[in-house]
């Protein structure tokens, strides 16, 4: 399976009145991972944007473990949990300078027509994503 590790500097403006992590942040990250690690696999998500196509989050999970703060390192990894053709879903761990979980997660997405919200087969209008994702997922 593969995976990428994205480091994440956190931010003041990203820590609420206690010094921590404010916690929707964390999803905030979870696309930073997730666009990454399209990038790593040779793709970018503007050139499926640009044939009009989107890829909106249909249902979301986060557990949140112990506190990132300010002026910390985070480091999100992501991989592909699940993958159909049409549905994608990506896995996520966020760590702490010392390798320690703080936050774990996951994010499904669909493809669809950006102006009609219809789904698309990701196998069927991105043959080499498709070919990517299931690579990545560790089948032939």
């Amino acid at each position: 399976m593969k995976k990428n590790k994205t480091q994440i500097k956190v931010r003041y403006q990203e820590t609420d009145q206690m010094g921590v992590v404010y916690h929707a942040n964390y999803l905030i990250w979870f696309e930073i991972g997730r666009t990454a690690f399209i990038e790593d696999l040779g793709f970018q998500y503007h050139e499926m944007e640009s044939a009009g196509i989107v890829s909106p989050v249909v249902d979301a999970h986060v557990y949140f473990k112990q506190p990132i703060r300010y002026g910390q390192n985070a480091y999100v990894e992501t991989w592909i949990e699940n993958y159909d053709g049409l549905r994608t879903t990506y896995g996520y761990e966020i760590t702490n300078d010392l390798g320690n979980i703080a936050v774990t997660g996951t994010t499904k997405h669909v493809i669809v027509k950006k102006d009609s919200f219809r789904p698309v087969s990701l196998r069927r209008s991105f043959p080499d994503w498709h070919q990517a994702y299931t690579n990545a997922l560790g089948e032939d």
